[in-house]
């Protein structure tokens, strides 16, 4: 099966029960038809196997210590940032990649964490003390209040805030957040063959976060 029909049967089975790691390989191998899904499979569970404790304190220094994984502040609006296999491979990305990467090593240890949607820079949330909250871009953790300033940080000091952005969200709503920098990137850059299937599996994405087909004609006609 093609990555886009494996990436829409999964999505429309699974709902948010859907694995992040496998879906977002799949995103990836839509822009890479040469891609293998397992042997990156098996770099998360390297990484999993080779954490020494099984806490969120070593979690993080685990994944994002010095050396470790980090964001990639030189090109920020590289594609590459959203593919799991180079930020595995190369060690940065952008917050919702290397979120994923948390999510997915934490999951197989165990370590219960949410991804949090806020706009303008993904965080991930402690499903034990959900007043912690964890910045991507470094593992550093904070409290509410470090969330709002790193908010008003990204979005400008007079961007309204809301404590909503702060809750946590499905994997089904990470594919779409992912998905939607995708296309923003190819937009930019007038790139219709890989803009032409990230709306496709945009479109496979179940209510409320699946485009309307018109949408990819929408999307499409300016670049034509």
């Amino acid at each position: 099966m093609d990555p886009q029909s494996r990436f829409a049967s999964l999505v429309a089975e699974r709902g948010d029960g859907v694995r992040l790691d496998e879906a977002t390989l799949l995103v990836a191998q839509c822009a890479e038809p040469d891609l293998e899904v397992q042997p990156n499979l098996a770099t998360l569970d390297d990484l999993a196997s080779t954490c020494p404790g099984y806490t969120l304190d070593h979690l993080m220094p685990h994944l994002f210590g010095p050396g470790r994984f980090g964001p990639n502040t030189d090109d920020y609006y590289d594609p590459r940032n959203s593919f799991l296999n180079h930020v595995l491979q190369r060690h940065v990305g952008i917050p919702i990649t290397l979120a994923v990467v948390a999510l997915e090593v934490g999951r197989r240890m165990g370590v219960p964490l949410a991804g949090v949607g806020m706009p303008g820079h993904f965080l991930l949330q402690d499903k034990v003390d959900r007043e912690v909250f964890i910045d991507p871009f470094g593992g550093r953790q904070m409290d509410q209040p470090a969330c709002r300033a790193l908010f008003h940080q990204v979005a400008g000091a007079d961007a309204a805030w809301s404590d909503d952005y702060l809750l946590p969200v499905g994997n089904v709503s990470i594919l779409s957040r992912l998905l939607n920098n995708l296309r923003a990137i190819y937009e930019g850059r007038r790139d219709v063959d890989n803009l032409r299937w990230v709306m496709r599996l945009r479109a496979a994405l179940p209510p409320p976060y699946g485009d309307d087909p018109r949408e990819f004609a929408r999307s499409m006609a300016p670049l034509n």
